[in-house]
């Protein structure tokens, strides 16, 4: 059962060349995938991800115009099977499910299609709601990815953003035939905004036509010896290949000036809330322009060494924007600066918390400690030096006003009833 109608909203997704979208990031998302020429979709349904499996399922007649199968999965790992038919064929496929306990479900047939590898565009849609209440347990898709080496990205939240990653998505998935998974956020689910839009695309082979010519290929079964061979292919050519793509097309973006004495580093899901940080300190306004150079991750993995060494020099401090532990890329890019010799100081965790989510209050006191030890002239007398502590935003109480809503399952699962 559907748990919101899209059957109006799905109109927008008939826009062509050169129209403009206006809507929520969940439509964007499914936009993106038409445009990209996708050839199937498959997913379970699990917040905050839920909505893109209403908006294909109130799509059909999209859908079937471009030749497009979709299929509500019995579970995240049916899901993440379909994507098996991009093994052999030049089809791009989509799962999506919630994320950890949906990729915990869908481990085994994720471990097996990054082993064997894809020809066509794998792209795996994660709903990444780390601390914001939805998700059972808190961890993170960035340790499955690494250990799967299933690239991740991490698009900065705003729409044209958003499209152009889930096009990077697949484009990089080809370049080095390897799934990749984008992680987006409930806020990012649910951003507004408007982008330009391109035709849908029918994609070069559709599930049909691969169904009445099968191909085969023994060495993409993920058994000894194949697999021995896979892990170097990962190695010598899937790595180097997805490095090249990312460095050349640009994925992750800068902000702000060229030089300065301090800069920050950020996944992409963080962008917003960095900037709204530097502009409570008065470094940035309501469009972005910063005072202070930002490196926004929209591809968190793999980590661009050179991007980084680049981005480093010339300055005495860099600040790492990483939500949630443990702090991987904290830890590469310390690896990095420790392997080039460089003197520069890396800030973390040592001024952000390790653990529970990155709120507003959080990145203003973490981000306004980090420029009163480094850069103090960039900040106002007020922040530089306050003769008091800033008050703290006081959080609503809540608990005599709204009415409890303990978790439970979803409608129609079958064991709803039993933990009712």
């Amino acid at each position: 059962m559907a748990e919101r109608s899209f059957a109006r909203e799905v109109e927008k997704l008939r826009l062509g060349e050169g129209e403009e979208f206006r809507g929520e990031g969940i439509l964007a998302i499914t936009k993106a995938l038409l445009e990209c020429g996708v050839g199937y979709v498959g997913g379970y349904q699990g917040a905050p991800i839920s909505h893109l499996m209403d908006v294909l399922a109130d799509a059909q007649d999209i859908l079937g115009e471009l030749g497009v199968h979709f299929e509500a999965s019995a579970s995240e790992a049916t899901a993440a099977a379909m994507l098996a038919a991009s093994v052999h064929y030049p089809i791009r496929g989509a799962a999506t499910f919630k994320s950890t306990v949906g990729t915990n479900v869908a481990s085994d047939a994720l471990s097996n299609l990054s082993s064997g590898g894809v020809t066509g565009g794998a792209l795996i849609i994660v709903g990444e709601d780390y601390g914001e209440g939805s998700s059972i347990m808190q961890e993170r898709s960035h340790a499955f990815a690494m250990k799967s080496q299933i690239w991740l990205l991490d698009p900065r939240p705003d729409l044209p953003t958003i499209v152009e990653t889930v096009r990077h998505g697949f484009e990089l998935s080809e370049a080095s035939n390897t799934p990749v998974m984008m992680e987006v956020r409930i806020r990012c689910c649910h951003v507004h905004g408007s982008f330009k839009t391109k035709a849908n695309r029918r994609p070069p082979m559709t599930v049909a036509e691969a169904l009445e010519k099968p191909r085969r290929d023994t060495g993409r079964i993920v058994l000894p010896p194949a697999s021995f061979l896979h892990e170097k292919e990962k190695i010598a050519k899937r790595l180097p290949a997805a490095v090249d793509y990312i460095r050349s097309h640009k994925v992750n973006e800068f902000f702000g000036p060229e030089s300065g004495r301090v800069g920050i580093v950020m996944q992409g899901g963080m962008y917003n809330g960095v900037v709204r940080a530097l502009q409570r300190l008065g470094l940035a306004d309501i469009y972005g322009e910063t005072k202070v150079p930002l490196y926004v991750l929209n591809a968190v993995y793999p980590l661009i060494d050179d991007e980084f060494l680049d981005f480093c020099r010339g300055k005495d401090a860099v600040l790492v924007v990483e939500e949630g532990q443990p702090n991987y890329i904290e830890q590469a890019f310390a690896a990095m600066l420790y392997k080039a010799g460089a003197s520069i100081k890396l800030g973390g965790k040592d001024y952000l918390p390790m653990a529970g989510e990155y709120s507003g209050q959080i990145m203003l006191d973490g981000i306004g400690a980090f420029l009163r030890d480094f850069s103090p002239e960039i900040l106002s007398d007020k922040d530089r030096a306050p003769n008091e502590p800033a008050a703290a935003i006081e959080a609503p109480n809540l608990a005599s006003a709204v009415p409890g809503r303990p978790p439970g399952f979803c409608t129609g699962c079958p064991e709803r009833p039993i933990f009712a």
